[in-house]
């Protein structure tokens, strides 16, 4: 018996690789599944069935484009309705897997559909759950993402939730290992750990969520309180993990294609597309093309992507590092942006080799920042999350966080000049980037952020632990 996590940073999202006896299973894949077939290749195994928790909102899945190249089944759980073929999987059902099976578990509340895969040994013993969304490691899934206004709410789908947990779950032996399909930084929860495995046991002894105690109402208050919005793209990937998509190989095909600098300014143009600058935040804030936005890919890339920029179908143009475009174009599908129209051959050096115009960002230490601050007490924006903004931040600032940027356009100030920061610069060029290419340029970034603010003397509130205040 063998069990392989497969976890992709970027998105915060684990897929899991299961064997035995040569026969093996995929749990919640991503799009580009060339990861999955080596793995398989490798082993001399053959996979058999594609398990997927639910309709992933997150992230595009590689359901259908695996179940094409290997001819496993596609499995989910009760209540989901995709458009190609699959096998929909009873509460309870077992599927064979060598000498091991899986049992089905429907856990509704995160979605309704959403299904925990509980392995069995060959001894007949619970082994491993994957848990999905329904269970993270010191969270549980948030209930608000398959509400609908007329006939379920979020409070309707925490209570699904409660006694999925608590009549599904908290059962289960206590040494049975836990695999959720996300840890820290995925939007799918609040507040999850670092970790991306636990037993069961140390979770019903540390996870809030599954106090023994816990009431109906407790739990129903608690998962609910402190929600942020989910970002804008999360029901376009549900829509789209429910159809027969292009496979990554297709998207290559078409987007993989360098365009010299006039050639790139007129399919930009013409495609009325976005400049995406995939660089460092220090390159960028010296020389970019004008009106490009700064989302760099050595950051949380696809999901800043999807939820700055909601539509999908946006036409995007990049600008990045010689050999790193194919990593770009795949990480950009992962979330369903596959409208790229081709990258700047030769970068931002062939650009300006031709004379074309460039722009930059102005930006200042956290020292000098604190000279000025001593003398003027200019306007300070905060970029951070509300959870980080509450934990401390400079005495005075104004929080405006990233996510929210596109909602709150008309609330800023476009005469005055004004200073950004987050944690540690990369937030806020973005913050900034996307000020500029909107025609706003009074605002200054912080260089280092947070991280550099914390060595000055700049006034700070009382620091409050974050998981106090999320």
């Amino acid at each position: 018996m063998l069990i392989k996590q497969i976890y992709t940073g970027c998105l915060a999202q684990g897929a899991y690789y299961v064997e035995s006896e040569g026969k093996a299973v995929i749990i919640d894949p991503l799009r580009d599944t060339q990861t999955y077939v080596d793995i398989v290749q490798e082993n001399g195994a053959q996979i058999t069935h594609i398990l997927e928790t639910h309709f992933h909102a997150d992230f595009v899945s590689g359901h259908v484009e695996l179940a094409a190249v290997t001819g496993a089944s596609i499995v989910y759980g009760p209540m989901a309705d995709p458009q190609f073929e699959f096998h929909q999987a009873v509460d309870g059902e077992e599927i064979p897997l060598g000498a091991c099976k899986i049992r089905v578990i429907h856990t509704p509340g995160h979605t309704m559909e959403s299904t925990c895969y509980l392995l069995i040994d060959p001894d007949g013993n619970p082994h491993a759950i994957f848990t999905g969304d329904t269970l993270f490691i010191g969270d549980v899934g948030r209930p608000d993402l398959a509400q609908k206004a007329e006939d379920i709410t979020q409070e309707d789908l925490a209570r699904d939730l409660y006694y999925s947990l608590r009549n599904k779950l908290m059962n289960l032996p206590g040494n049975v290992l836990v695999y959720p399909a996300h840890g820290a930084g995925s939007a799918c929860g609040k507040n999850l750990s670092s970790q991306t495995w636990d037993t069961l046991g140390n979770q019903l002894a540390t996870n809030y969520a599954l106090r023994a105690d816990m009431t109906e109402k407790e739990f129903i208050e608690e998962v609910t309180d402190g929600l942020l919005p989910p970002p804008p793209y999360f029901p376009k990937n549900v829509a789209l993990n429910k159809e027969n998509i292009a496979s990554v190989s297709d998207v290559l095909k078409r987007a993989l294609i360098g365009l010299q600098p006039t050639e790139f300014e007129n399919a930009v143009e013409n495609r009325q597309a976005i400049v995406l600058d995939t660089r460092t935040p220090e390159e960028f804030v010296k020389m970019h093309v004008p009106g490009s936005i700064f989302i760099g890919i050595d950051g949380n890339f696809a999901p800043w992507v999807g939820s700055l920029f909601a539509d999908v179908q946006q036409p995007l143009a990049l600008v990045c590092h010689k050999g790193r475009e194919e990593e770009i174009i795949t990480r950009l599908s992962r979330v369903g942006f596959d409208q790229t129209i081709g990258f700047l051959k030769g970068g931002i050096d062939a650009w300006k080799g031709e004379g074309k115009a460039t722009d930059c960002i102005e930006q200042i230490s956290a020292e000098v920042f604190a000279e000025v601050w001593a003398k003027d007490h200019p306007p300070i924006i905060d970029v951070r999350k509300p959870g980080e903004f509450a934990a401390e931040h400079i005495d005075g600032a104004y929080s405006l966080p990233l996510d929210y940027i596109n909602d709150k356009m008309d609330t800023l100030d476009s005469d005055t000049v004004h200073y950004a920061h987050c944690l540690s610069g990369y937030r806020s060029v973005i913050f900034n980037s996307i000020l500029k290419a909107r025609g706003v340029h009074n605002f200054i970034d912080i260089a280092g952020g947070w991280t550099a603010i914390q060595h000055t003397d700049l006034p700070r509130t009382d620091f409050v632990c974050e998981s106090v205040v999320k």
